[in-house]
């Protein structure tokens, strides 16, 4: 892991992708942790409680589902390193919100490019190693995010592919154990 720049974690679901940036995030003297789900449902609201219950008192959290340029900018003046977490909840948030998905991917890497002083560390899940989704809603998705991961792979100095818990460095070096 490079001393400066910004990190993305990929993997899939429950793959150890954000046990890896929490860790990396923690190294850190005054990490927030950006959430982007929204809790629509009991399921899902019982899952931000839990998240809310493990975090507290390691970071300090910002929720924000949508604007999430204007998020980090804010919380950059405040903290030293922001982990958000995830944008494919970002992402589907964006279309639900028929909002334009590669515009804001697109403002996302310049304020990655701007914000200096901070690191920020952005998990996403890998959504397009399985079959080709059968609805064009679903292919929609798979395809933005992955250009989004493309976009932001190039920005960043460190790219992390989780599996089983285990992190490859696919640009950039692994962080030492401590």
């Amino acid at each position: 892991m490079s001393d400066s720049g910004h990190i993305l974690v990929l993997g899939g679901a429950r793959s150890g992708k954000t046990g890896f940036a929490e860790a990396l995030a923690l190294r850190a003297r005054r990490p927030a942790y950006l959430a982007t789900a929204e809790a629509l449902d009991a399921e899902m609201r019982e899952r931000v409680d839990t998240h809310r219950r493990a975090r507290a008192g390691r970071f300090a959290t910002i929720e924000e589902p949508l604007a999430l340029s204007d998020a980090l900018i804010a919380a950059a003046r405040e903290h030293d390193v922001i982990l958000v977490d995830c944008l494919t909840l970002w992402i589907t948030n964006l279309l639900v919100a028929e909002e334009n998905v590669a515009a804001a991917v697109e403002e996302l890497g310049n304020t990655l490019r701007q914000i200096d002083g901070a690191r920020v560390i952005l998990v996403s899940n890998e959504v397009g190693l399985g079959i080709v989704p059968d609805n064009p809603m679903a292919r929609s998705f798979r395809d933005l995010a992955g250009s989004a991961h493309q976009r932001l792979a190039e920005i960043c100095t460190d790219v992390y592919f989780v599996v089983a818990g285990l992190p490859i460095a696919m640009k950039g070096t692994l962080p030492s154990a401590s």
